[in-house]
């Protein structure tokens, strides 16, 4: 659904398990770890073989000049770290609700879910015109 609407690169912000990182495309992903993620060296080991980013609790991904930071959500430690650094955008996951608001230059962005969200939906982000959408999922 996302390649077919022109995503490059597709970002999962935890709570991924790694049945879903096997679903992830090679190369042209990444994911975080988040709070029901518990088989974390297994995870690990299966994003290697996929050739998935696995960022850890966090990280940063750079393209075409913006800093995107990733991280679940749950850590307020985490997210006030990625926004003193000044990161251009802040993906995250954790409330399964989703959002598109700014704080001081920082836009965070949570795309919602696939998963115990009374929507589902997910997001794609145009980095040129600054553009984002949110996509209902239809599970049908």
């Amino acid at each position: 659904m996302l390649t077919e609407r022109g995503a490059e690169f597709l970002i999962h912000a935890g709570d991924v398990g790694e049945g879903v990182v096997e679903l992830l495309p090679s190369g042209k992903s990444a994911f975080v770890f988040g709070n029901t993620d518990y088989d974390i060296a297994e995870m690990r080991r299966v994003a290697a073989d996929c050739e998935v980013q696995c960022l850890g609790q966090g990280g940063v991904l750079e393209f075409d000049g913006k800093k995107i930071a990733i991280c679940h959500g749950d850590s307020a430690r985490l997210i006030n770290g990625f926004l003193a650094a000044g990161v251009d955008d802040l993906v995250t996951g954790h409330t399964h609700s989703r959002h598109d608001q700014r704080e001081g230059r920082t836009r965070l962005i949570n795309p919602g879910a696939l998963h115990r969200a009374t929507i589902k939906s997910v997001a794609t982000l145009d980095l040129a015109a600054d553009k984002l959408q949110f996509h209902n999922v239809d599970e049908s």
